[in-house]
């Protein structure tokens, strides 16, 4: 059974879109490998979150992709600073980083201009902390997106170069983990391209999202003046919230709307009503788990102590030999 390492984004307000995409693929995974999923506080630290911020969205994070179908008894689930052997690994790969190549790092050049008043040193070594989240489990794979596969190439260089510094073939060099087709593009509802929480907060559907506020939201979605002929192709906008029907509505809903559509007599007050409410049927379930996990917190508690337990018992063991390769021995 292969290790697959992969981080979860401290932020909480899990949107359709990445259930439907990632997520669903990471439930799939926890039964087929031996997962390890962590949330990225160590990493969100370079935006300088306050205390109550920081705890607040770790725990939203937590509920959020528990209820989505996250299993703590399939997979190990914990976050990134209950595990301090990371911080060591990822001091100790530091020291085998060159500045040129992390400062060639795209993601790295874009917080520079996105953030000029804050190139703090996390942001310059973020892939050397994203390493070692990955090799201190001897992850085989890791599911990336296209935003982080230079990140994954650079653990794929750490790893090598510590192989070769200390002449031994200790880490396993990650592969990308790839969903092939099984990833599934959900749009906005902003009339434009997929999903997305930080391009337009207003265009997604949260898993959180009370009923009322998924109809606000929909009967927002932009849309046009009508077709005029018969059979005409559907703009964009409209076409996403066909695609969205797709994923919520049953078939015989979209025909009737598709036939709409067709012969003019479309109604897109009604389209929208009926999309809110298959949403709201769809999301129900999901949304009623994170209200029971969020009032409990002795479960939340024992999800976390069991998955540190678990990680910190696979990362003392690599930092136990790490130290002994490097030449870290008592006397």
């Amino acid at each position: 059974m292969e290790r697959v390492v992969s981080g979860i984004r401290p932020t909480g307000n899990l949107h359709l879109g990445n259930y439907m995409g990632a997520l669903r693929n990471f439930v799939k995974m926890q039964h087929e490998h031996d997962c390890f999923f962590f949330i990225a506080d160590y990493h969100s630290l370079t935006t300088h979150p306050n205390p109550t911020d920081l705890h607040g969205n770790v725990k939203d994070a937590l509920v959020e992709y528990l209820a989505a179908g996250l299993d703590p008894e399939k997979a190990t689930l914990y976050i990134q600073s209950d595990v301090p052997e990371t911080a060591e690994l990822y001091l100790l790969l530091n020291m085998n980083a060159y500045l040129g190549e992390l400062e060639r790092v795209t993601s790295f050049k874009d917080k520079i201009r996105q953030q000029p008043d804050n190139i703090n040193a996390g942001l310059l070594t973020y892939p050397v902390l994203m390493a070692a989240d990955i090799i201190i489990h001897k992850a085989a794979k890791v599911p990336v997106g296209k935003d982080q596969e230079q990140h994954l190439e650079m653990t794929r260089t750490f790893a090598r170069r510590f192989n070769r510094i200390y002449g031994v073939e200790y880490f396993p060099e990650p592969e990308a983990f790839n969903f092939g087709q099984e990833l599934i593009r959900i749009p906005g509802l902003d009339g434009g391209g997929k999903m997305s929480k930080s391009d337009n907060p207003g265009s997604a559907i949260f898993l959180a999202d009370e009923p009322e506020v998924i109809r606000k939201k929909i009967m927002r979605a932009v849309t046009d003046e009508g077709p005029k002929t018969l059979n005409q192709p559907k703009p964009q906008a409209i076409q996403n919230l066909f695609d969205l029907m797709q994923v919520v509505s049953e078939p015989d809903t979209i025909a009737h709307f598709d036939a709409a559509f067709n012969n003019c007599t479309i109604r897109y007050g009604d389209l929208k009503k009926q999309l809110a409410e298959d949403m709201i049927r769809f999301t129900a379930p999901i949304l009623e788990r994170i209200r029971e996990l969020r009032s409990n917190d002795t479960y939340l508690r024992k999800v976390v102590h069991t998955g540190r337990d678990k990680a910190v018992t696979s990362a003392r063991q690599t930092i136990r030999e790490v130290r002994e390769i490097i030449g870290f021995r008592g006397f």
